[in-house]
């Protein structure tokens, strides 16, 4: 299926807008805390940032967003403005059949994608399960991030390992979609898909579990073509600031830098680190006051 070719710009248009899918057919591996998190660390940047929730069941990315509405919006802190990105969401597709939801699913991404048109980035949250909506948001992912918790059972969600040996003995099903998605890219004349895993909620100790780990996802980068980048760190922080919609690079904005502990300021840096590992062009926008890590 080609991609919508009003979705990729052209040089006489300007920088190329960028679609993030923040996917992996698991729960529980911090999907919507990263699309959340690297969506405002982009803001504070300056880019134009659009969010897209496609996981109308949980839709934690949009009550995400609505806290921070809600927050922006209290009396009391209106002299603390926060950036906001355009957030969108989609519910579940109609029809009576797998055809007709098909359709209605991709219908629904092609106009959200094109209400955040003039967006530089936009940050796609998928649910931990292979809906429609999900696969569909990955066909136009031009940087695809994939998180996994530290452990083998997350690591099958790439490829079936040997639990004897640690041997790859074949890719699973999310790694074969994420090919086939690429190479499609390819024959409509566009790039492939920049697939970065990052391991999230790494425990801050060594372990064997830890080593064995390193050199299968080495191993996998390698035979299956993705990348690997730095991602977030086991860290409270990261939960305890859902309620109030804010993230990391939202506390210089909040509290007095000075005041910040080791720790959240570990957590910005994870941050800051993973978005730049993302490679996307810097912007000649003027960064949003704060947020600096």
């Amino acid at each position: 299926m080609a991609i919508a070719p009003e979705l990729e710009f052209t040089s006489e248009m300007g920088p190329r807008q960028k679609v993030v899918v923040v996917g992996n057919e698991k729960g529980g591996t911090g999907k919507s805390t990263t699309a959340f998190h690297l969506a405002v660390a982009a803001l504070y940047r300056g880019y134009r940032v659009g969010t897209l929730d496609l996981d109308p069941r949980q839709a934690t990315l949009s009550r995400y967003l609505d806290n921070r509405k809600r927050y922006s919006a209290s009396a009391q802190r209106q002299a603390r403005a926060l950036p906001l990105p355009i957030g969108l969401r989609i519910d579940e597709p109609d029809g009576a059949d797998a055809t007709a939801i098909e359709i209605s699913a991709r219908r629904s991404i092609d106009a959200a994608l094109e209400k955040l048109v003039a967006c530089d980035i936009v940050f796609v949250d998928t649910p931990g399960s292979p809906t429609v909506l999900s696969r569909i948001g990955h066909e136009y992912a031009n940087i695809l991030v994939t998180p996994v918790n530290d452990s083998l059972l997350d690591i099958d969600v790439l490829a079936e390992i040997d639990p004897i040996n640690r041997k790859i003995i074949a890719p699973c099903h999310y790694c074969r979609m994420a090919w086939e998605y690429s190479n499609q890219r390819i024959i409509d004349g566009l790039s492939p898909i920049d697939w970065v895993v990052i391991r999230n909620r790494l425990p801050h100790i060594h372990s064997r579990n830890r080593e064995d780990i390193d050199q299968i996802l080495t191993k996998l980068a390698h035979r299956i073509g993705f990348r690997l980048a730095p991602g977030l760190g086991e860290r409270v922080v990261f939960r305890e600031l859902f309620l109030n919609g804010l993230t990391v690079h939202d506390l210089p904005t909040v509290a007095e830098k000075s005041h910040l502990s080791a720790t959240q300021q570990s957590a910005g840096l994870e941050v800051s680190a993973l978005l730049d590992a993302l490679n996307i062009a810097p912007q000649t926008a003027v960064a949003f006051a704060g947020g600096q890590f």
